[in-house]
């Protein structure tokens, strides 16, 4: 049997990645961008596709570009519909768009891209040199996707647990409780996990932060590795001062047969689904789980007939060790695999809304190099909240790709648990983290479970506490709470 013609194919991929230290030197992100999506152009080999390109999908990120899909447009001289991703769509949702727009004859070719220069604008900020700003601001996409629901609850922020270090280590604490480890036995755990991925990291010619670190160097903090919020310290973190673009090429079968693109660049998608349902940490009954991630791995294991631990290739989204670790649980992937091609977040590089697109291009690098392999590549945006996951391979889907927004479904499968945002009473730690100011432990924010059954986040700034509270668990600890503050 033959393949349809309207089934969409990746074709090309193109990355940029530079990490110069004179200030003002390299591309900005709007030309790091346009020249990765060349270099997708370049990669499917053929320069016939090109004028075909009718979609562009783009992600926004720190410099906040409004269309730099417009400029790619006008860099490959071509007239797309272009369409801007804010903060908040999980990269995936681009792909999965581009997909189907090429499935049901909407257009012949698309291209989605991303990426930062934030190490360049860093090291001009240190050296006192004002950067010009994006030369496209004043252009308007034609389509924009803007995220719903809500991402942080309001005690949250009133406690001013909002930064994301503080709520995926709160997540991280929670699942050392759920397996009843100890402290220590908690950090070998992840000393281990991002061992192996910096050891993979070793290998991969375009990593930011290809250094070798043992378990030991990740584990101690110091000035090059100062502590951000227990148990993580910096090297625990998604790594975003960096310079980094990605870009990925699809067309149709038909298309890429009529413009005589090699069949040896052809990587198809098989899944692609994500979750548009968005709850926030404190309301999960469970904070150290990720139903709606579980939802998406058996749609996806279903529709490819293996499991998820039989794919051959995975790149689980790494912002964060527990990010990792609860996709791994959620998806049965065994804790003993490192599931990453790249070295993960904080050793390839993390940039800004645009990790994805660098994974994704790296997967397809993978599988082109062993055909019929299957590759999985995970996305997480927010904390924990809207999960997405794309499974290629160099085969041909036997059937439709499934692309979905499986929210009802995620839905369904989310304990919620009622938050009380004015709380007063006592309570029980669920799960906590330690803050620093400057070097020291200086605040405990926690999430309580209260007698009532309800809810609720609160803090307390006590030096002495903190310090103590990274060695002698908290967890299952009785407390009060007033508001936001935390008396223990």
């Amino acid at each position: 049997m033959g393949i349809e013609p309207a089934t969409p194919v990746l074709v090309g991929v193109g990355t940029v990645s530079q990490q110069l230290d004179e200030p003002g030197a390299g591309l900005d992100d709007s030309a790091m961008i346009i020249e990765a999506a060349r270099r997708a152009v370049v990669d499917g080999g053929s320069r016939a596709l090109q004028p075909r390109i009718g979609w562009i999908g783009a992600t926004r990120g720190f410099a906040g570009i409004a269309d730099v899909g417009r400029g790619v447009a006008t860099e490959l001289r071509v007239d797309a519909h272009t369409v801007a991703a804010a903060v908040g769509i999980p990269q995936q949702t681009l792909v999965n768009r581009a997909i189907k727009a090429i499935a049901t004859g909407r257009v012949e070719a698309a291209i989605i891209c991303g990426g930062e220069a934030r190490h360049r604008a860093d090291v001009c900020r240190r050296a006192g040199i004002a950067l010009l700003g994006p030369a496209l601001d004043s252009a308007e996409p034609d389509e924009v996707l803007i995220p719903s629901g809500e991402l942080m609850a309001r005690p949250e922020i009133e406690a001013g647990v909002v930064s994301p270090v503080q709520q995926y280590a709160m997540i991280d604490n929670a699942r050392r409780a759920r397996h009843g480890w100890s402290l220590e036995e908690h950090l070998v755990d992840i000393d281990g996990l991002w061992h192996g991925f910096n050891e993979v990291a070793r290998t991969n010619p375009l990593a930011a932060f290809p250094q070798p670190l043992d378990p030991s160097e990740i584990r101690a903090s110091g000035s090059g590795n100062r502590v951000l919020a227990f148990p993580y310290n910096r090297w625990h973190a998604s790594q975003w001062s960096v310079d980094q673009s990605a870009a990925l090429l699809l067309c149709s079968v038909e298309v890429a047969t009529a413009c005589g693109i090699p069949k040896d660049r052809w990587v198809f998608p098989h899944v692609g689904v994500d979750s548009s349902f968005s709850l926030s940490l404190s309301r999960r009954r469970d904070l150290d789980r990720w139903a709606a991630m579980r939802v998406l791995g058996e749609a996806a294991a279903r529709h490819i007939g293996r499991a998820v631990d039989e794919i051959e290739h995975l790149e689980l989204y790494s912002c964060f060790p527990s990010a990792v670790r609860v996709q791994q649980s959620e998806l049965g992937v065994g804790h003993e695999r490192v599931p990453t091609v790249t070295g993960g977040m904080s050793f390839a590089g993390g940039p800004f809304n645009n990790f994805v697109f660098q994974a994704t291009a790296a997967m397809v690098g993978s599988l082109r190099a062993d055909p019929g392999s299957y590759g999985m590549v995970t996305t997480v945006s927010g904390l924990l909240t809207k999960p997405a996951l794309g499974v290629w391979s160099t085969s041909p889907p036997a059937r439709a790709a499934m692309i979905a927004d499986l929210v009802a479904e995620a839905a369904a499968a989310t304990a919620e648990a009622p938050l009380n945002e004015t709380p007063d009473g006592a309570g029980t730690v669920a799960t906590y983290t330690v803050v620093p100011e400057g070097r020291d432990p200086a605040r405990v924010s926690a999430i309580i479970d209260l007698d009532d059954g309800a809810r609720a986040v609160a803090t307390v700034e006590d030096d002495d506490l903190a310090a103590a509270a990274i060695v002698e668990d908290l967890i299952g600890r009785r407390v009060r709470v007033e508001g936001t503050q935390l008396h223990i």
